[in-house]
């Protein structure tokens, strides 16, 4: 893996991101959505991380693929770090949950019920967090190919992902990914879990330079921060 580099912002007990916690999860229907929403911006490492580096980035849009209810781009907007936002995901629930609560922003932040396999035009930014374990292997490599083609020339491309490892790490993630599946909250099983070989192998065919870090701060799960950009 590479030496990491990945400088985040702030995060955790300071006062202003609490407030951004508590005003993005207000912002939800249901108590258990906004229970959800506050738990996972507190403890997540990856929101801070993917704002440290699109603070030092061109400002460019952000299309976030597999985007969930939305709370990359919520996170982002809170922090002044969007220059538009696409936010796409197959499960229309999520994009309702993530069109209602955007609904009151100033900044208007745009959703679309969609697959992977079939991203709209788009230059800027791109973001897969937490979805390519969820196609089957033959499927991955052309995503990662089309994330790529829609890279502005200073764009990057942020990804989040299990990565396959013979370790604890790895056994807990996967264990907590078939209950996800299992409670519903995931329509679809995980199908195929890359190893970091795999995606840099995909990246680099795509024309990207590659950077590797592991993003566990803290946390049990078997987690990395992928990288790609172009030259």
């Amino acid at each position: 893996m590479d030496t990491p580099t990945t400088r985040p912002v702030r995060r955790g007990h300071d006062a202003s991101e609490r407030a951004i916690r508590q005003a993005i999860a207000s912002r939800f229907r249901t108590r258990p959505q906004r229970g959800y929403v506050r738990g996972k911006l507190a403890g997540d490492p990856v929101y801070p991380a993917i704002a440290g580096l699109l603070a030092g980035a061109a400002p460019r849009p952000l299309l976030d693929v597999g985007c969930g209810m939305g709370l990359l781009g919520q996170y982002l907007e809170a922090r002044g770090l969007l220059h538009g936002y696409l936010g796409i995901d197959h499960d229309p629930r999520k994009i309702d949950a993530a069109r209602h609560a955007a609904a009151a922003l100033a900044t208007p932040l745009h959703w679309q019920c969609g697959g992977a396999d079939g991203l709209p035009d788009f230059r800027g930014h791109v973001a897969l967090l937490d979805m390519l374990h969820y196609l089957p292997a033959a499927a991955q490599a052309p995503l990662l190919a089309a994330a790529a083609q829609r890279l502005a020339p200073d764009g990057l491309l942020v990804i989040r992902n299990v990565l396959r490892e013979p370790n604890w790490r790895y056994q807990l993630t996967r264990a907590e990914e078939f209950l996800l599946h299992a409670t519903g909250w995931m329509r679809v099983g995980a199908q195929h879990y890359p190893s970091a070989a795999e995606l840099r192998a995909a990246l680099e065919a795509a024309g990207l330079g590659v950077r590797i870090e592991p993003l566990h701060a803290g946390t049990p799960f078997n987690s990395y921060l992928v990288v790609g950009r172009r030259g």
